[in-house]
């Protein structure tokens, strides 16, 4: 990695139906949209996991494994771990039945640290989790999630910088570009540096330029504009990081098909930053692309009806809504400089 080491110190919900656009040349939106889509790989293992079956979600983590498949393996691995917080019984019989297979030691961990976090005891349960995330980074050598696992694991047990470095290292080791580690390192990095956006940003861009041009690395500085725009602490970004940030995260979604559930969510970061830069027709770009495939973050973070929220910047932008009746629907957090 280039200069990026050394700056670290619902399943489906198909909603209403909405109005046609006004605007000849605007998408036609489609008549539902859905909520944090699983791609058709997932979606036969959440649904058999919902049957009790566990043996589609095995094979599919198995596939990932073998093919390396490490982006996938991540997405997949998160919401077979969310999906067993509410739906446990199908995790349980595959752990009971092949308490090693390097699958079952991967949702275990992931698991863990989701239940830890929003628990008033996390730093003990975070403790007790410690194991599991051993376990799973022993059973793969290759696999960089379960380092991306022990990187959160670290920003919620408020690891110090050194500790961290040290993770951080053997999860590039194993995968230079790996979007989820970097997005774990610029979580731990939001967390200790609280208001310090600027340094997000000087670790976000080189990891960027460094990365191949369609990898979701790209995407990285636009996480970090993202957390700087729902911020109220810390001093002023440039514009002009910001304007990159949402052009290198642009240019990255052109390289994918519309409606590519890839780049769901950060199309719909990408069209809440546009939104918030009033950069308006290139926002309706991107709610092309996004096509049905609302998804929970980042509209979660503004709004607690994320879809019903995506819906109503979906109508007022195909319905050629005045700016101020766009601005209106995110609003800026008062800033305090610090």
């Amino acid at each position: 990695m280039v200069g990026t080491m050394v700056l670290l110190p619902a399943f489906l919900r198909p909603t209403r139906k909405t109005p046609r656009a006004s605007r000849p040349d605007s998408p036609a939106p489609a008549d539902d949209v859905i909520l944090d889509a699983p791609d058709d790989r997932l979606s036969p293992a959440l649904v058999a996991a919902g049957q009790g079956e566990f043996t589609a979600a095995a094979a599919l983590l198995a596939a990932t494994r073998t093919a390396a498949q490490w982006e996938e393996r991540d997405a997949y691995a998160t919401r077979l771990a969310a999906f067993a917080r509410s739906r446990p019984e199908w995790f349980e019989a595959w752990r009971a039945v092949d308490p090693g297979d390097p699958g079952v030691l991967l949702v275990d961990a992931q698991l863990a640290v989701d239940r830890a976090w929003p628990s008033p005891g996390r730093a003990e349960l975070l403790r007790e989790a410690s194991p599991l995330i051993t376990a799973a980074a022993r059973a793969d050598d290759r696999d960089p999630v379960p380092w991306r696992i022990a990187l959160d694991h670290a920003r919620g047990s408020r690891a110090g910088h050194r500790y961290f470095e040290e993770l951080w290292e053997a999860a590039v080791r194993r995968s230079p570009h790996h979007y989820g580690c970097h997005v774990a390192a610029l979580r731990y990095l939001a967390t200790f540096w609280h208001g310090s956006h600027r340094e997000c940003f000087d670790f976000a861009e080189p990891a960027a330029q460094d990365a191949p041009p369609g990898s979701l690395v790209q995407a990285l500085p636009l996480r970090a504009a993202f957390g700087y725009l729902t911020d109220a602490c810390g001093p002023e970004v440039p514009r002009e990081r910001l304007l990159a940030a949402a052009d290198r995260a642009a240019a990255l979604s052109a390289r994918f098909p519309a409606a590519d559930l890839r780049l769901a969510q950060v199309r719909n970061k990408l069209l809440y930053v546009l939104l918030r830069l009033e950069r308006w027709e290139e926002a309706r770009t991107q709610l092309a692309l996004i096509g049905p495939y609302a998804t929970s973050y980042p509209w979660s973070r503004v709004s607690e009806d994320p879809l019903g929220h995506f819906l109503r910047l979906r109508d007022a932008l195909l319905t050629d809504a005045p700016p101020a009746a766009l601005a209106a629907l995110l609003p800026a957090p008062p800033r305090a400089h610090g």
